[in-house]
Order: structure tokens, then sequence, then C-alpha cells
């Protein structure tokens, strides 16, 4: 008997390994999901893939899961960061909430000359990549990190990962992912205003970097981030 039930945990799975269920997940497994005694849920944490594991103890402030077996070995994504400028809320849980459905392994918002916030709230867009990583079955959950100024990112940037970004100025040329070396990556995504030109120019000017199309049409920001995950893992990635 399968799980209906994803959850990530902290604890480390294994064969016949406790894990305590805290009061709001006690919350969500036996008053939402109505789990009793005997209940198969799976368990994840980032490092020993998915585990069956039974409800052993089910209260409402608290119970118990025990691992059974594991059903998944720990799959992870390619070595591929999406980088963003943030916009509305709505749309950049869109966003992450698609990069880790598409398969990332970092998630990094950045603050552009046009960028419209100023600040985010990153355990909230952690927790949202949990709860991702919960509904589209993956092992793995990527680090969402805090905001980052993109002019002190690009500065420091390691020269082994390729930059790949989508410059609205592209809109109607070829793609240019053909360009692209494989190995680890980063895609970035402009905030709604495009990139200013000091910007632009700071990236035209870096051999590491590679200008990108997507399309005809100049995409929202939203979009544009799913169309070059999509782009890169169809060239380079694991859906190859």
């Amino acid at each position: 008997m399968s799980a209906k039930v994803r959850l990530y945990v902290e604890q480390a799975l294994g064969q016949g390994q406790t894990v305590p269920v805290a009061r709001d997940q006690a919350h969500y497994l036996f008053g939402v999901m109505r789990l009793a005694v005997g209940a198969r849920v799976a368990l994840f944490n980032g490092r020993d893939g998915e585990w069956q594991a039974e409800v052993s103890e089910a209260g409402k402030r608290g119970g118990m899961l025990t691992c059974v077996e594991q059903s998944a070995p720990l799959r992870m994504p390619p070595d591929l960061w999406l980088l963003f400028a943030p916009i509305k809320k709505a749309r950049t849980d869109f966003i992450v909430e698609k990069a880790v459905e598409l398969g990332v392994a970092r998630i990094v918002p950045v603050q552009t000359d046009f960028t419209n916030s100023e600040r985010i709230r990153q355990d909230r867009l952690q927790a949202h990549a949990i709860e991702a990583a919960e509904q589209c079955g993956a092992t793995m959950v990527p680090e969402v990190a805090d905001l980052h100024r993109l002019d002190r990112l690009l500065d420091g940037w390691d020269a082994a990962r390729h930059l790949v970004f989508c410059d609205e100025a592209q809109a109607g040329e070829r793609a240019g992912m053909d360009a692209v070396p494989p190995g680890p990556a980063a895609v970035l995504i402009g905030p709604e205003g495009g990139f200013s030109e000091a910007e632009r120019a700071r990236l035209h000017g870096r051999d590491w970097a590679t200008p990108v199309a997507l399309g005809p049409r100049i995409l929202r920001a939203d979009t544009a981030a799913v169309a070059a995950i999509t782009l890169w893992q169809t060239h380079l990635g694991d859906w190859r």
C-alpha cells in the first residue's frame, strides 16, 4: 500500500527509524487528512531518498511515524540555479513552485536596478519550495537563498558556472542555447522593467555569460522563468 501523503522532514530516514510528528504536522496528518494508526506516509529529507512510513502514534498534538521501506532513491536535479528578480507575491510564489517542479538545485532572488521588491521573506519562500517538492514527488528541496544584489553577485561569480541570461532585447532572435556549454549553469530572469543598460553591458561583457531569447514575444517574468528552465532542461539538463 503506497502513501497518498508526502511529507518533508528534517530527521534522518532509514529502516525502523522513528520520526516524531510536530503539532502543526499532526493537525495536517490526523485532523485534515484523517490518517489513523497503520496508515502510510511518504517521507523525504533531501538526503536519504523517499521512505514509506507507518503512523505508529496519532494524536491532536503530535504523533510518531516509523520508516518501513525505501520507496525511491535520492534523485538530485541538474546543477542548475535560477536567479530571478522578485515580483508580486503570488507570482514570486509561482516562480519558486515551478522552479522546484521543473528541476533546479538552487533558487536565488536578486535585486536589480529595476526590481520592484526590495525585500523578500526567505523563510516563507523556502516553505513554499518544500510544499512544491512534497506535491511533485521530488526527493530533494532546492535551497532558496536570501535576496542578493545582482552587481555584487556578478562581481564574485564563479566562472565555472555558466550564466544564461534572458535578455528581452533579444526577442525575435534565435534562442542562443546552442552556445551554452554543458556543466554547472544558472538562468537569470530580469525584472518586469527589464535589465538596465548598465546591467546589460555588464552581462554582455562576461565570457561566462550567454544571452538567450525566449521566442518572438516579450514574456512576463514568471512566464520567462518557466520558459528558460524548460529550454535549458531540454538542451542540457535531465529532460534529454
